[in-house]
């Protein structure tokens, strides 16, 4: 738990309620609305805040992303988490729109080849899905596996991504 002063605001999109949360330092988590937030800890007091400059940053990115029309972010992050934890994170960031990569693939990207399910562990605590996009990672098989928002969910998400390059080009 922290006792730092943290921010929130919701984005209303094609996936349900997104909560964005940060803190002065950067954007610290995208809660979906039916997500424990047990894989990001946080104080019991959030401020309603949607002119925090972080979370206003993050809104319309999120929007713009959501409108089919942003393929990257440009945020900062108040990321906490081991330093491995923080390298798979930041390395999710590499997977572009419209692409997936296996569990393998990312471990070897960010060059920790054998570290293939500490990699699949740490995905599964991401506290920023969507912007750093832990949905664009399948199982070595092709199969979708698990994700915050749900299976159903990524499945809609990846779609979208195809759609969203398909108008971009």
């Amino acid at each position: 738990m922290t006792d730092d002063r943290h921010y929130s605001t919701t984005v209303d999109s094609q996936f349900g309620k997104l909560t964005l949360i940060a803190t002065d330092v950067g954007l610290r988590a995208l809660i979906w609305p039916d997500d424990s937030t047990s894989r990001v800890p946080l104080p019991s007091e959030l401020v309603a805040d949607v002119d925090h400059s972080v979370l206003s940053a993050a809104y319309l990115q999120v929007e713009e992303y959501l409108a089919g029309g942003r393929t990257e972010f440009d945020l900062t992050f108040d990321l906490r988490g081991t330093a491995f934890q923080q390298e798979v994170w930041l390395g999710l960031a590499s997977i572009q729109l419209g692409e997936t990569s296996t569990y393998g693939e990312l471990a070897m990207r960010i060059g920790r080849p054998k570290a293939v399910r500490a990699v699949g562990a740490a995905i599964g605590r991401n506290p920023i899905s969507i912007i750093l996009p832990c949905h664009r990672v399948i199982g070595a098989s092709g199969d979708l596996t698990g994700f915050a928002g749900g299976i159903e969910t990524k499945r809609s998400m990846l779609a979208f991504e195809r759609a969203a390059i398909g108008s971009l080009a």
